[in-house]
């Protein structure tokens, strides 16, 4: 008579047994998987943070680039022809004549004090940390500055809405954006106007960018180069929008429309 409750027992105990060992297999699976998860999800982290943190270096380097250009440029076609101006009024000055001397000395002296001041604006635009420093509207101001300086081109930059900062990183890369918009207009658009409008709302910043060129077709814009393509890339790098609008003749029309988040501040 008691031999069957033993026997009951007995199996209850292996069933039981049984059950817990597969309770504790099943979760140590769950656990694994999870686990597993887990690594893939911050090992394409790393992934993408390493791709963000190349892109960044890039554009640092290619807004370095652009910078290194336009120095020469500047030194070539600016400084350097005023210097050569104020040399030869120096060189050519007749004592004989006083009025004439003290003509061609004070012009000098403004020449030089001229390319003087360009120099100062050089040096303050020879890196991208620097130009960043006060901010992105500082440094598209100081941007348009520049190109206006150049008397080639009808430039007018306005800033709407109430500003606000974005993280200094995807200043950056924005900035890019805007340098090689304004070098594909300078290279390619035969433009004589360029109308640049930043304006911020409470989601989004919009840059717009407008030449009177000779723009381009549809067509064209799909074998249009490296320049366009790179632009999307990176506006797509701060989860942004980016359209290009352009016909034959009647110019081009580029906007960039990048999101806010809560990590930006307010002036």
């Amino acid at each position: 008579m008691l031999k069957a409750p033993a026997e009951f027992t007995i199996i209850f105990i292996i069933v039981s047994v049984i059950l817990i060992l597969f309770l504790v297999v099943f979760i140590a699976v769950i656990i694994y998987r999870y686990q597993q998860k887990q690594n893939t999800y911050f090992a394409a982290m790393e992934t993408l943070k390493a791709s963000h943190e190349n892109e960044l270096l890039q554009s640092q380097l290619e807004i370095q680039e652009q910078t290194f250009q336009n120095i020469s440029r500047e030194i070539h076609d600016n400084i350097g022809q005023k210097l050569t101006l104020a040399k030869l009024h120096l060189n050519t000055l007749n004592y004989a004549d006083t009025g004439k001397t003290v003509t061609q000395v004070n012009d000098s002296v403004n020449m030089i004090s001229e390319a003087i001041n360009d120099l100062s604006d050089i040096s303050r635009s020879m890196s991208s940390e620097n130009i960043l420093s006060n901010g992105l509207i500082k440094a598209l101001e100081f941007e348009v500055a520049q190109i206006e300086k150049s008397g080639l081109y009808d430039i007018n930059l306005s800033v709407t809405g109430n500003t606000l900062f974005l993280d200094a990183s995807k200043e950056l890369v924005l900035f890019r954006i805007f340098q090689e918009a304004l070098n594909n207009i300078i290279k390619h658009a035969n433009a004589s106007a360029i109308i640049i409008d930043l304006h911020y709302n409470t989601t989004i910043l919009s840059l717009n960018i407008f030449d009177n060129g000779i723009g381009f077709s549809s067509e064209q814009n799909c074998t249009k180069g490296s320049g366009l393509t790179n632009m999307k890339k990176r506006t797509a790098m701060l989860n942004g929008q980016f359209t290009v609008n352009s016909k034959p003749n009647t110019g081009t029309n580029i906007t960039i429309k990048i999101p806010f988040y809560e990590n930006n501040t307010s002036l």
